[in-house]
């Protein structure tokens, strides 16, 4: 029984990465109903803080989107690309991982990838190099972002192990960042210079390669101050999360639980936004990030109640198995959700799926938080949406994805990025934590 439980279990997971998009969250969802049908399952807990902490985000970021404030975000991010153009493969991924640290979605790197490869054509740079490494940034920035439902999960589950929400951001802001910064120097490196790439040349002799300039973006009147909104609004959630923790303890019985502030304040910094920026709220339904971000929550839904399903109903079989492993190879908790990351599709998802388990197998809190940049391998297989963004984005040819699937400009910085973030996240993890 056992064995076909895992069948169903990746079946579901295998169909839903070939339908793309919410088609894994539907999947998922269709694989509880199996499990639960058929092989007499207890279903898993539902992952609701996770679904709320993300839909009542990406409603604030809509509402800022509407009101101009992505733009002017891009507008911000581009004169800073085109002031150090030589410097694009560093500062193509500074930019898309502090968008994502401040924005708890990676989805915005999309507005800035035609820009980068823009940038990089324009000084005969090998596109995929800056795309490669902004596209992995953008997705490991996740997990340092203070209000990404991932790192909001974790730090829940750590804090009766004595770990707090602000010691997570200390070490995982740092080494994420650092390791980033790092790739971007291997990714200087790799593949052919643009002038020998064939394909390329093939592109350019049939005039498929153009240079835009750069991008006409039209700055609405409440741009700037949706975007001071939302930043504040950032501060005021990592202020509050700090002021409740058990170390700090300035206050001492919160009326109102970290989880729940983070979607309040959220709702409110939206609030403020259609007040103060005179959005129009019918508009926020059709924007881009509410989209995208409420086809995450139903991936998540999905998903992760697929692993915990699975999971509820075998932890004793699981800590049996993974116990000693995991004791004796903490590193191997890396590896897991390496591998579970790019089948679930989302950081969430992974975080909320596997991580309660690895605590209950005994894994130490030092090992989760250096372990937890490894769920942000969506970038393994190539059909994320800001991967397949990038390769569009890229009209030499250069950010391509190989026939064999797996080589793609996007595995190998992101493997390294991974890779250095987890052992950054060792290292810096038994300091502080």
């Amino acid at each position: 029984m056992l064995i076909l439980e895992i069948l169903v279990v990746l079946a579901a997971i295998f169909i839903g990465a070939r339908f793309g998009g919410i088609g894994i969250g539907y999947a998922g969802g269709f694989g509880v109903l199996i499990l639960c049908l058929f092989f007499g399952l207890e279903p898993g807990s539902i992952p609701i803080d996770v679904i709320l902490i993300i839909a009542s985000v990406i409603a604030a970021i809509a509402a800022m989107q509407v009101a101009g404030g992505l733009d002017y975000m891009v507008k911000v991010a581009e004169g800073i690309l085109r002031r150090n153009p030589k410097h694009i493969t560093y500062l193509a991924p500074t930019v898309t991982y502090f968008m994502t640290i401040l924005a708890g979605t990676g989805h915005t790197a999309y507005s800035t990838l035609p820009v980068i490869a823009e940038v990089a054509k324009e000084q005969g740079i090998r596109p995929s190099r800056p795309l490669g490494v902004a596209v992995v940034a953008s997705q490991i920035a996740i997990t340092a972002s203070p209000i990404s439902a991932a790192l909001v999960f974790l730090s829940g589950i750590l804090e009766p192990l004595g770990v707090g929400y602000i010691e997570i951001l200390a070490v995982c802001i740092p080494t994420t960042f650092a390791a980033c910064m790092i790739t971007a120097f291997v990714s200087n490196f790799l593949g052919k210079e643009l002038v020998d790439d064939k394909v390329y040349q093939e592109r350019l002799e049939k005039g498929l390669v153009k240079l835009r300039g750069e991008t006409k973006i039209e700055i609405k009147k409440g741009a700037k101050l949706s975007v001071g909104i939302f930043i504040t609004t950032i501060f005021a959630v990592v202020t509050y999360a700090t002021l409740i923790s058990k170390k700090v303890g300035v206050i001492a019985d919160p009326s109102l639980p970290r989880n729940a502030a983070i979607m309040v304040f959220m709702l409110a910094c939206a609030s403020l936004i259609v007040w103060a920026c005179k959005v129009d709220t019918g508009k926020i339904l059709n924007a881009s990030t509410f989209k995208s971000g409420m086809s995450a929550c139903i991936c998540v839904l999905g998903v992760a109640w697929l692993g915990t399903t699975f999971v509820g109903a075998h932890i004793g079989e699981i800590k049996e198995f993974a116990s000693t492993l995991l004791n004796q190879y903490p590193w191997m908790l890396a590896l897991t959700l390496f591998f579970a990351s790019m089948l679930l599709y989302s950081q969430g998802a992974t975080t909320k799926a596997l991580m309660p388990a690895a605590l209950a197998l005994g894994v130490d809190p030092v090992t989760a938080v250096a372990s937890f940049a490894a769920v942000s391998a969506l970038f393994v297989l190539p059909t994320y949406p800001t991967l397949l963004a990038a390769v569009e984005m890229d009209d030499t040819g250069s950010t391509r994805i190989g026939k064999f699937v797996f080589n793609h400009p996007f595995m190998i910085p992101g493997v390294i990025a991974i890779t250095l973030s987890v052992i950054f996240g060792f290292i810096l993890g038994g300091m502080i934590l």
